[in-house]
């Protein structure tokens, strides 16, 4: 028999809930994962796709950032893209030294393609959750977000 050891019950509890939420992010990841494949797409390579073509041309920097990647991890997924012809380069107007990535339309009818499905299965991973379950769900995970 295992000794459960206590760290008080507010502790024992909120280690609990974290992992809890640990392991929903790593099954929703898995499902995202998995549908990305089938369109052999990586995860990194949608998340660049996505922010081009949601937010519209940025440089380097501000994708590593959005995207939540490292500036190492980017430069792969950047090459790769622009070597499959999903996005190319441009030069920054304001700084010579620099270049501005764009979706092409190519890498647009990429995510036009997957980015439906991808948003109808995200929704489907709260579907048990009402409209006012999904606000508090999101405003409480927002406030420990900020909080930290």
């Amino acid at each position: 028999m295992m000794n459960k050891k206590s760290y008080g019950l507010r502790t024992d509890k909120a280690m609990k809930t974290i992992v809890r939420l640990e392991r929903l992010n790593l099954k929703i990841h898995t499902q995202t994962v998995n549908y990305l494949s089938e369109h052999d797409l990586t995860f990194n390579q949608f998340k660049v796709l996505e922010v081009l073509y949601h937010r519209g041309d940025l440089n380097i920097s501000s994708i590593t950032k959005l995207t939540m990647s490292t500036p190492g991890n980017i430069t792969v997924v950047i090459k790769n893209l622009k070597r499959d012809g999903w996005i190319t380069s441009i030069l920054n107007p304001e700084d010579k030294r620099a270049s501005i990535l764009t979706i092409t339309e190519k890498g647009k009818k990429v995510i036009e393609k997957v980015f439906p499905n991808h948003a109808k299965n995200l929704h489907n991973c709260v579907e048990d959750l009402s409209d006012e379950e999904l606000d508090t769900f999101y405003n409480l995970l927002n406030k420990i977000y900020n909080s930290i």
